[in-house]
């Protein structure tokens, strides 16, 4: 008899497949998708071993690394940095319209602008306090040596050159599983804090794909013909992991993006509070 109920959830998993694969195969460039039921492990990935250019969503490695390093430095979250002419980054954020000199923040502080408002002049300065380097040996020692720090914010001629920040849907995807279960080395009140910090509130591709009332902790990225997104969806009694990246787009990967991230929760809200018969066991407020 389990063979024949777990048959059953193989079936929505292939249907599961087979809907990102039509997905990605009608976007008009390339897309990579990885999903993760955080609940019996099960993955789904289409083209999730590729690699791709990762715009803002790369900052979540170096969010990772500032935790780290704080673990034997704890000073460093409270560190300041000063806002300079010479830090301020182009592209978004509000650090660069900070008056010059006026304002030193703490590195903590910073993270929270990397994230909730993907200030680039944020993130080079924590890219500053913490290494590139170092940032890469870290991921790479969480098994995601594809997931590489290559470069600064908004800096086209390093991009010219090859100088991406890089990872696969599935090392991101493995990287966002290691904080939802809080498997980073880093204590669980550093681990709460990165997924406080990525629960802020932002409207992105799986934000609009998820009712409102499911908590998202996530960082979209995207740059001229690019999107991506990193995310933990918290679907009660079914949360899961999303990363999907695509590249040689024409401004509709976020469209794509979406649809997929939809797919996804779908498959996880009809397994939430199911029985291995899949009959739906109803809660207080159904009743």
């Amino acid at each position: 008899m389990a063979k024949i109920q777990d048959s059953h959830r193989e079936i929505l998993r292939d249907k599961l497949e087979k809907e990102l694969r039509r997905i990605a195969d009608s976007f008009n460039g390339v897309m990579g998708v990885q999903f993760i039921d955080l609940t019996d492990g099960v993955r789904v990935g289409v083209n999730e071993r590729l690699v791709f250019p990762q715009g803002s969503s790369i900052k979540i490695a170096i969010l990772i690394e500032l935790f780290r390093q704080a673990e034997s430095r704890p000073a460093l979250l409270r560190e300041r940095q000063r806002v300079t002419g010479a830090t301020q980054a182009a592209g978004s954020g509000i650090l660069k319209h900070f008056v010059e000199g006026s304002s030193a923040l703490s590195n903590e502080d910073l993270a929270v602008l990397m994230i909730g408002l993907s200030d680039n002049t944020a993130t080079d300065l924590l890219i500053d306090a913490v290494g590139m380097d170092s940032v890469n040996q870290t991921m790479a020692s969480l098994g995601a040596a594809q997931t590489k720090l290559q470069r600064k914010m908004v800096r086209p001629e390093a991009s010219a050159r090859g100088e991406e920040n890089l990872s696969t849907p599935q090392e991101a995807a493995a990287l966002m599983a290691r904080i939802a279960r809080c498997e980073l080395p880093v204590s669980r009140e550093a681990c709460a804090r990165i997924r406080r910090i990525l629960e802020i509130p932002r409207g992105n591709a799986v934000r609009r794909a998820v009712p409102s009332e499911v908590s998202v902790a996530s960082k979209p990225g995207g740059i001229a013909g690019v999107s991506v997104i990193w995310a933990i969806v918290e679907v009660p009694d079914r949360p899961f992991v999303f990363t999907a990246m695509t590249n040689y787009g024409r401004g509709d990967g976020g469209e794509a993006i979406e649809r997929a991230a939809q797919a996804s929760y779908d498959y996880a809200a009809r397994l939430a509070r199911a029985t291995a018969y899949g009959t739906r066991v109803p809660t207080p407020a159904d009743c």
